[in-house]
């Protein structure tokens, strides 16, 4: 099993090395609070459109061809990604390399120039990613269903923004942000993989020893609202409608957490699962189904997600209701738990032979500020979830006062999709 130290530096940073000894790559990752949910409406998006801009040139490395072609040159896989809750910047390079690869990107997390002419350039690059994923039903049903659930608030705003809002944004909305949460408190390192733990923890405390240690500024608590079954649809010509069916559920602290894994599991989370036998080899009505939870630091759902044959959506949602409300009203088998616990269980283990999954895997807990789980204890916590706590959670959360349905298809029947939309 994966090994790590955690060390909070000096400066309040918190490093996590986890070695992997015969791993041929090492991974750097670097975590700060600052996502969608840290956001006011004023500047939605901006989080993503900062990490873009972290790209576009720093101090030592004026143009994004600088960065590019060094990281290019030394055979690197990089990128970055944003969420609700935080933003990522990794490169993984092989082991020998590693101390370069440091060297780039504290340069891009921390110098970054915020040239005026870049940020116009990239206006074009965001906005064209917005229209990208508007074209990605599967993924923007997603989006839409958040939308439906938490509404005009930080969690139910899109993580790219809205394109007005893309368009109006300065050099001073990036500098103004990034100073008041990118700062070391905020941070989180992950080093994982091949590497010489004294000298890499030597060479960050170094590189980062002069981040900012200004107060980090918070974010607005989410608030939960629903007295019935809710829908969202948008029109769009497509071959499949996709939808997802979800209920409001519980936070990422909740010691229910892994109880809500198996059920997603049992549900949802291979071939043998219930869903995709009854809706994929059944009814032959959709190519893809999936169930499981999203847990946040203050809210969190259980959804199911799938691309349905049009005329077969109606029978799809009725057996997708009808499966959920099983597992409320009827006892898990022994069998069926094994199956789900040995399911998840391998998952984890063979995703995390790798140095960047190992680095997502204690990264995300620590800025979480979670208390940091080994992949062994995890499975532990797993393997002792009962039948009796899945069916609790079913009954808890599978109810019509936290039921919700996004589509997107041709479909112009949201009344009568409303009447199907019910536990009974």
């Amino acid at each position: 099993m994966p090994s790590y130290t955690r060390t909070v530096l000096p400066n309040s940073l918190r490093l996590i090395l986890a070695p992997q000894k015969d791993s041929v790559a090492t991974t750097i990752l670097v975590l700060v609070e600052a996502g969608s949910k840290y956001e006011t409406k004023d500047i939605n998006g901006l989080s993503h459109f900062l990490e873009h801009m972290c790209f576009k040139g720093t101090t030592k490395r004026p143009t994004a061809m600088h960065i590019a072609g060094e990281l290019d040159g030394i055979g690197a896989e990089y990128n970055a990604f944003t969420s609700q809750e935080w933003t990522g910047y990794f490169v993984k390079v092989q082991a020998h390399k590693s101390e370069q690869a440091i060297d780039i990107i504290s340069d891009l997390y921390l110098n970054p120039v915020f040239d005026p002419a870049e940020i116009e350039k990239e206006k074009g690059v965001i906005i064209e990613e917005i229209n990208m994923y508007e074209d990605l039903p599967p993924r923007r049903v997603q989006e839409i269903f958040t939308q439906l659930v938490y509404g005009d608030q930080p969690a139910g705003w899109d993580i790219g923004g809205r394109k007005e809002v893309i368009r109006a944004m300065t050099r001073d909305h990036f500098t103004k942000y990034r100073g008041e949460h990118y700062v070391a408190q905020a941070t989180a390192i992950v080093v994982a993989g091949a590497f010489d733990e004294k000298k890499v923890q030597k060479q960050i405390e170094e590189q980062f020893k002069n981040l900012s240690t200004e107060k980090k500024f918070g974010k607005v608590a989410t608030t939960e609202s629903q007295s019935e079954p809710q829908i969202k649809v948008q029109f769009k010509e497509s071959d499949q409608t996709h939808l997802v069916i979800g209920c409001r559920a519980f936070n990422a602290f909740d010691k229910r957490r892994y109880a809500i894994e198996v059920m997603g599991d049992i549900l949802g989370g291979g071939m043998s699962s219930r869903l995709f036998q009854k809706v994929r080899e059944e009814l032959g009505a959709a190519y893809y189904i999936k169930a499981g939870a999203d847990l946040f630091s203050d809210h969190g759902f259980f959804a199911v997600s799938s691309g349905v044959e049009h005329s077969k959506l109606k029978i799809v949602i009725q057996a997708i209701l009808e499966e959920l409300q099983k597992v409320a009203k009827q006892p898990i088998t022994p069998a069926e738990l094994t199956r789900a616990k040995e399911h998840l269980s391998g998952g984890l283990l063979l995703g995390l032979e790798t140095s960047d999954a190992l680095a997502n895997y204690f990264g995300g807990q620590e800025i979480m500020k979670q208390d940091l789980i080994s992949p062994e204890d995890l499975l532990k916590k797993i393997h002792a979830v009962t039948a009796e706590e899945v069916q609790s959670i079913a009954r808890e959360i599978f109810k019509n006062e936290k039921l919700n349905m996004a589509l997107i298809g041709p479909q112009k029947l949201p009344d009568e999709l409303r009447g199907l939309l019910r536990f009974l």
